[in-house]
């Protein structure tokens, strides 16, 4: 093994968003009035030097160790989560939460994070095991029931930003694995039924369309039936589900479709992120020099709004930037994945791959109200521990497999 088989590129496009966190994390704390920002960027080095040490165990420990492990990590992940239910608090956007582990007051981790690495390796080590992708719903089960555990646990937190994770890791893998398009529609379309039943026609019209598919496509008798029938019960189940909904997630999803309709409460933090951004322009008020980030009009701003910072003191052009490079990083990790030296090590690739497109989509989409506000990190640029370790330890594995490719000859040096 030479240095010369590292991925210079995944090393050094990850190195350049975690540069451009710190500067962002800096910037986020030069405020007129005190906040909880001021000095986090100092703090984030400890992190940084953890999540360092973090990323090189995992670099250095072999993927067959790793497979072998995962089964024990699941279970250690799914206990946490019910441990985390019962002594768990909660902070920041989602203090209403009971997301976090504390011992003596003081805040130690998110089981959610740990849950969503350890998923990725249970589902991995369950895919590459198959001898040919799932072709039934009966087939995706143990599949449904490996990402089904961790999402109900962190639904019941409640923390929705961190349970939609687990399906953007559900989908990336399955389709990786091989599934075909018309399953995982099938899987997917009692959520977008859900979703429609904001509205009597929106709601019947996609019924009308899951009918006519099931007609098409001719799939077994009683996964039509299924399909059909929950898209018939997710849609009549949506104002009971809405009414189990906590009082905070009722309010941030309705501040999405109406901000203005609460803007001191509910609404306020959207509409203090979507002034940010837009006041940015092209070129930003410059570094530092944020009238909403410097006033701490804008809440969280170094944590869930971080991006916002981006967008208002680097405008158009920084906002740009960040994008490219995660874009950047997304297809160095499609690259990885597809040229591994084993199923295994590239169901994980492509599974972190999966976590953080979901953790990016979802945070930048609710700083300008593409999104509900769900209180979930940036990769590499949010302030924090435990996601920022999770992220190192990705990171290890993904230049772990790349590396295992280019000394099978999978890879060009």
């Amino acid at each position: 093994m030479t240095p010369g088989r590292l991925d210079r590129a995944l090393l050094g496009v990850a190195l350049l968003l975690i540069a451009y966190g710190m500067v962002t994390l800096y910037s986020a704390g030069q405020t007129d009035v005190v906040t909880n920002a001021e000095g986090v960027w100092t703090r984030q080095f400890v992190w940084i030097g953890v999540g360092l040490v973090a990323g090189f165990v995992a670099f250095k420990t072999s993927f067959r160790f790793i497979e072998w492990l995962a089964p024990a990590a699941y279970v250690l992940g799914i206990l946490l989560l019910v441990a985390v239910l019962f002594i768990g608090t909660g902070a920041g956007t989602a203090a209403g939460t009971k997301s976090w582990l504390a011992i003596g007051g003081m805040r130690i981790g998110q089981p959610a994070e740990f849950a969503k690495l350890v998923t990725v390796l249970m589902l991995a080590r369950h895919l590459s095991s198959l001898k040919e992708p799932p072709r039934t719903l009966r087939d995706l089960w143990p599949s449904g029931l490996i990402i089904g555990l961790p999402f109900l646990l962190v639904m019941a937190q409640p923390d929705l930003g961190s349970a939609l994770v687990f399906v953007g890791i559900f989908f990336a893998m399955l389709f990786w694995a091989g599934v075909r398009p018309r399953l995982l529609f099938m899987v997917i379309s009692p959520a977008v039924s859900l979703i429609a039943a904001a509205a009597t026609w929106s709601w019947l019209v996609w019924i009308v369309l899951v009918v006519a598919l099931m007609v098409i496509w001719r799939p077994y008798i009683w996964e039509s039936v299924a399909v059909i029938g929950l898209n018939f019960a997710t849609g009549v189940g949506a104002l009971v589900l809405w009414n189990r909904l906590a009082a905070y997630q009722q309010n941030r999803l309705i501040s999405f479709l109406n901000p203005e309709a609460d803007p001191r409460g509910a609404g306020y933090h959207l509409i203090q992120s979507k002034t940010a951004i837009g006041s940015g322009g092209w070129f930003g008020a410059g570094y530092t020099d944020g009238p909403q980030k410097r006033l701490a009009f804008l809440p969280e701003q170094h944590t869930d709004f971080v991006f916002s910072v981006v967008g208002e003191e680097l405008g158009f052009v920084g906002v740009l930037i960040a994008l490219l490079l995660f874009l950047a990083l997304f297809l160095i990790l499609v690259r990885v994945a597809r040229r591994a030296a084993d199923p295994f090590s590239s169901l994980v690739v492509f599974g972190i791959l999966g976590l953080w497109i979901t953790h990016v989509f979802e945070n930048v989409g609710m700083t300008v109200n593409l999104m509900p506000i769900t209180g979930i990190p940036l990769p590499f640029f949010s302030y924090g521990g435990s996601f920022f370790i999770i992220c190192s330890i990705c990171l290890g594995l993904a230049l772990r497999a790349s590396w295992d490719a280019r000394l099978a000859g999978y890879m060009d040096i």
